[in-house]
């Protein structure tokens, strides 16, 4: 069954100058402040549109990752990920850089990162950035 989420952007004033908040309408859990200082310059205390990227991805990616690894029979006990993504103003995004440390018995390094790679490939957060380079850094724990 297809499932929606939704969320909501409602901006101020010019894209410099102005400011905006980002609600989550699907699971209500908050309302962040959103600038272009935040996404060009230091987050101070706001997120971005990369930043929220960045969440769906690495939480995708995990996701994808414990199924692949559950479905051969060498279940994680633990993944962290971290999804990094590079804006270049003027530019766009240029660069997504995963990261995941794991700990998974039973598993060679070797079929580890071929299950990662499977993961990035195959994650629907992956798929739908596929016109940006994803780089990919795995490794057991």
């Amino acid at each position: 069954m297809a499932t929606t989420r939704n969320a909501s952007t409602h901006w101020e004033g010019t894209l410099f100058e102005g400011a905006g908040k980002v609600t989550l309408e699907s699971s209500g859990t908050g309302t962040y402040d959103v600038s272009w200082a935040s996404r060009a310059e230091e987050a101070n205390g706001k997120t971005s549109p990369e930043e929220l990227i960045a969440a769906a991805h690495s939480s995708c990616f995990s996701m994808a990752l414990s199924n692949g690894l559950a479905k051969a029979g060498t279940p994680a006990t633990s993944l962290d990920t971290n999804a990094a993504v590079d804006f270049v103003p003027g530019t766009g995004i240029t660069e997504i850089r995963l990261t995941v440390k794991a700990v998974v018995e039973g598993l060679s390094n070797e079929d580890f990162v071929a299950a990662a790679e499977a993961a990035k490939v195959g994650c629907p957060v992956s798929q739908a950035l596929a016109a940006v380079p994803i780089k990919l850094e795995a490794s057991l724990a």
